[in-house]
């Protein structure tokens, strides 16, 4: 690529992000580290970028040393892994003598052979962050690549309190509330789970419309086209049928199976690969049976959706698939994903979390539904027989109650006051 036409797309470049508004994540990040941020498509990744941009303003970097460039713009489609080299040439162009430019690569996924390149740079003791939104940059190869380089942070869509402050509303909830208080965060949670978290969403009106904008670009730009998928009538079903099977697990040969019945014949191996694309997207994530043994573990997994918002696109009523899926996102962003499981095992609960012996089970109401009551409390205390001492929560749309039943205490609470609490339960 043209050296000064490559400068003055930096240039450009830079003027976005001097213009953007400042979106303040809740992510503690330490200074002198290289961050990789990774996770699906306008959660804030750049956000992040621009973050730590403003934190060295503050400790005195100059601008001029500050290199970000977005991979996304049309105008560097045909960069090569060769033109990389020139961008670390123009930045020590621009940072002058003897200064070291602080390097934000963003979306750096889309240059091929990208790896090398960063981990040269990295060993050259250079700052740099970079972006993805495809989990094949966390692939083994290119992890063995990086080697440690970098500290990986998963980027999820707004936590219900920083969607809160992203709304103004930073007072504490949590506080005894005045039923407008209380009206209010009630409403703006609704909100939180029917549209999802998206931080541009807060702003928008037509918030269904924006969804279904991120919605293709995910389904066409990371699974059909980089995946070259001449099949898509195949994929937007098998999305439809996870998303009307979420909360319950989903074997590949159920999958197929339920596939057939609505007239796609596709051979499993061709399901396998497409389900790993839409995963490889960040638009779906799975959690695994935790009483399964270690060969199972992968066959029935749950899925969910990223976002609470892209599963309400997928159905027409699904109020209580999206609580059970906006908890999910929240556990596996407190503990990680690979420390939340379902539990299965002659009983059925809807979370476990094996570090805080956590239980939970996820419910619109069950105050007043005598049925769905003894179902979730009893569910309980069938897991009592594989787990004594596991605490045991009940996350509603609204309800709170303290239940005691056959020698199991239960604590109901609001999903609102849940998102609210501190990482580690204070129940």
């Amino acid at each position: 690529m043209n050296r000064d036409y490559l400068k003055q797309i930096m240039i450009d470049q830079k003027e976005i992000y001097l213009n953007n508004p400042m979106i303040k994540r809740d992510y503690p990040l330490e200074d002198n580290v290289n961050y990789c941020f990774v996770g699906i498509r306008r959660t804030g990744k750049s956000y992040m970028m621009y973050q730590q941009i403003k934190h060295l303003q503050e400790y005195g970097i100059p601008l001029k040393q500050i290199v970000y460039v977005n991979f996304e713009d049309e105008r560097l489609l045909e960069l090569s892994a060769d033109d990389l080299n020139l961008i670390l040439e123009i930045g020590l162009e621009m940072s002058g003598a003897d200064n070291k430019p602080y390097l934000f690569l963003d979306e750096i996924q889309n240059v091929e052979g990208w790896e090398k390149f960063v981990r040269r740079i990295a060993d050259m003791k250079y700052r740099i962050h970079i972006t993805g939104s495809n989990s094949k940059m966390l692939s083994s190869e290119i992890a063995s690549t990086l080697g440690g380089r970098f500290m990986i942070v998963d980027i999820y869509p707004y936590s219900f309190p920083e969607y809160l402050a992203a709304q103004g509303k930073d007072k504490n909830y949590l506080e005894v509330l005045s039923t407008k208080d209380r009206a209010e965060v009630v409403g703006m949670c609704d909100q939180y789970v029917k549209y999802g978290a998206f931080p541009e969403l807060v702003d928008i009106r037509n918030k269904r419309e924006y969804l279904n904008s991120i919605y293709q670009t995910i389904y066409l730009g990371d699974i059909i086209t980089r995946n070259k998928i001449t099949n898509d009538f195949a994929v937007r079903l098998i999305l439809k049928k996870i998303a009307e099977s979420v909360t319950k697990p989903l074997s590949f040969n159920r999958l197929s199976n339920i596939l057939k019945s609505a007239g796609a014949v596709l051979g499993k191996q061709t399901v396998i690969n497409y389900v790993g694309y839409m995963m490889d997207s960040y638009m779906l994530f799975t959690l695994q049976n935790y009483a399964a043994k270690l060969v199972e573990k992968e066959t029935s997994p749950k899925y969910y959706f990223m976002d609470t918002g892209l599963l309400g696109l997928m159905l027409m009523d699904c109020s209580s698939a999206q609580l059970e899926n906006l908890v999910a996102i929240e556990l596996i962003r407190r503990y990680g994903r690979e420390n939340v499981f379902y539990f299965e095992k002659n009983v059925e609960i809807d979370f476990y979390v094996p570090e805080e012996k956590l239980a939970i089970q996820v419910s619109l109401q069950v105050l007043d539904q005598i049925d769905t009551r003894e179902r979730e409390i009893g569910a309980f205390v069938k897991l009592k027989n594989f787990i004594g001492d596991a605490t045991c929560l009940l996350i509603t749309n609204s309800e709170e109650e303290e239940l005691d039943y056959e020698g199991v205490h239960v604590s109901v609470v609001p999903v609102w006051k849940w998102l609210l609490q501190n990482r580690k339960q204070d129940i």
